[in-house]
């Protein structure tokens, strides 16, 4: 916030654009030093006050001397600086493709929204105390717990008192009254400006799940629900930045169409199939995206200037089921995602369990067969070569010569196809030979099954429960888990995308 303390006469301040400008234009008139051409320049002169929100291009001009109120900032991006040069004789490193990115390019409306406050947002509010001495000579407050008082003084002069201590002061001086501090008077002749700070709004979290033909992005609010959510093709044959770039729009679309400001959210998390270094932000190599090496975090952190954590989409899923899905009330959870491939994430203690090294927990490459049927991770014979929904159809291939969906295989099944029945049966045996393997190391209180196929439900569970209880070490004698089918369905990624913010 800018309140004009004093202007000469036809000062003026840049503040937005005259009228709604394009990406690209924007950019050529940085290059060519014309950028000033399209600014709005607005005249200023005591007393007047401009709220500068998040994105908004802006520059004080000559002759005016402003109290700045503002949030504890240290992003601040360069555009334009008039051509001077430093001490070493070189210009100033400028921002622009981060500035392309943020800067709201249509003109900033003014409004009253504030009132009766001077400004009001989450980071401060800001209120005008005008004393004249004679009949409004004295004024009466208290700083609570809830926040500090900084009362900046614009003209005049007196006393205040706090905590049983009394000071003069003059224009200029500021004062800095710590939270809890209790009653304090202001008396004299002055203008002054009283800043505090409200309960913010509720935060948001951001959660992407990325996979190889769609993408989704969701708002979290703080009950891990989701405000609002958009999918869009991932289109991963093109490269890493153009999907990358396009999924960051999306995210500023989607919160610019809810009103949430950046400053609101808390951060992003992604959720990536492969190998994650999710320590450094890096998706090492991802098969399902042809991506090898690509610094997501850094990149995604060029379009939304905020805390991004990125991790195995699998991960993700398992930790979104296990804070607001099937597994809520349980700290240790195990889900295997029955989708193209077979994923799978590891809950301990409540917190995600990757392995000390990349790749870890690929519950999905473990060999139930030796030297079975070939999976896509290069190995023989792991569980996702015959419990994910392209095996289970490959099989149904082979014994009947159809392409059928695994909803039509079930159903057939069920309806009494004996080729199918058998290669269902098959299907449920390795699947239950993979969950049984993995309670035995695990010893999980919960085992979510999630993915297509998962929408069998009963059909699928019942027949997996026997197993566990004959197979698991200890049988029924044992602490056998619960195995459920996920609640969250596709939106496990986006909430537990979120959820480590």
């Amino acid at each position: 916030m800018w309140y004009i303390m004093d202007a000469e006469q036809g000062a003026f301040l840049y503040y937005g654009f005259k009228t709604e400008i394009s990406k690209e234009e924007f950019e050529k008139r940085i290059q060519e030093d014309t950028l000033l051409e399209v600014l709005n320049a607005v005249p200023v002169q005591k007393g007047d006050v401009l709220f500068i929100e998040s994105g908004t291009i802006h520059a004080i001009g000559k002759g005016i001397l402003i109290a700045e109120i503002q949030q504890n900032s240290n992003v601040t991006y360069r555009v334009y600086d008039y051509g001077r040069v430093g001490k070493d004789g070189k210009k100033r490193d400028l921002h622009i493709e981060k500035a392309l990115a943020v800067t709201n390019r249509v003109p900033i409306v003014k409004d009253k929204s504030s009132y009766p406050h001077v400004a009001d947002c989450d980071y401060f509010t800001v209120d005008k105390l005008n004393l004249d001495g004679t009949f409004m000579k004295k004024m009466e407050g208290t700083v609570s717990e809830a926040s500090f008082a900084s009362i900046l003084i614009l003209d005049g002069e007196g006393t205040i008192k706090n905590n049983g201590e009394t000071l003069t002061f003059k224009k200029g001086e500021s004062f800095f009254l710590t939270a809890g501090s209790g009653i304090y008077t202001v008396e004299g002749s002055c203008d002054a400006l009283v800043t505090t700070i409200r309960e913010k709004a509720a935060p948001v979290r951001i959660g992407i799940d990325i996979s190889s033909t769609t993408t989704k992005v969701g708002l979290v609010d703080i009950h891990q629900k989701l405000i609002a959510n958009v999918s869009i093709d991932t289109k991963a044959e093109r490269p890493a930045e153009k999907v990358i770039e396009e999924i960051a729009r999306t995210t500023l679309g989607i919160l610019e169409e809810q009103g949430i400001a950046m400053d609101q959210c808390v951060g992003v998390g992604i959720g990536v199939p492969g190998t994650v270094d999710s320590k450094k932000g890096v998706v090492r190599y991802s098969n399902n995206i042809k991506w090898e090496n690509v610094n997501l975090a850094e990149k995604m952190g060029e379009y939304l200037p905020v805390p991004i954590r990125i991790a195995n989409d699998a991960d993700w899923a398992t930790l979104g089921e296990a804070v607001a899905g099937a597994g809520k009330e349980c700290q240790d959870v195990i889900m295997l995602t029955l989708g193209t491939g077979v994923g799978g994430g590891i809950i301990l203690d409540g917190k995600i369990y990757e392995g000390k090294g990349l790749g870890g927990s690929e519950l999905g490459h473990m060999v139930i067969v030796e030297n079975g049927q070939q999976c896509t991770c290069g190995r023989k014979g792991c569980l996702e070569a015959y419990a994910s929904a392209a095996a289970l159809k490959r099989d149904v291939k082979r014994a009947t010569g159809k392409d059928l969906t695994p909803e039509e295989i079930f159903r057939a099944a069920a309806d009494g196809d004996e080729k199918l029945r058998q290669v269902v049966q098959s299907y449920i045996g390795k699947l239950g030979t993979g969950i049984i393997n993995i309670i035995n190391i695990f010893r999980p209180q919960l085992v979510i099954l999630g993915g297509g196929i998962a929408a069998q439900g009963e059909t699928l569970l019942v027949p997996l429960r026997k197993m566990m209880r004959t197979g698991c070490f200890g049988g029924e004698k044992g602490e056998l888990p619960e195995i459920e089918a996920a609640a969250l369905g596709s939106d496990a990624g986006m909430i537990g995308a979120a959820s480590l913010l």
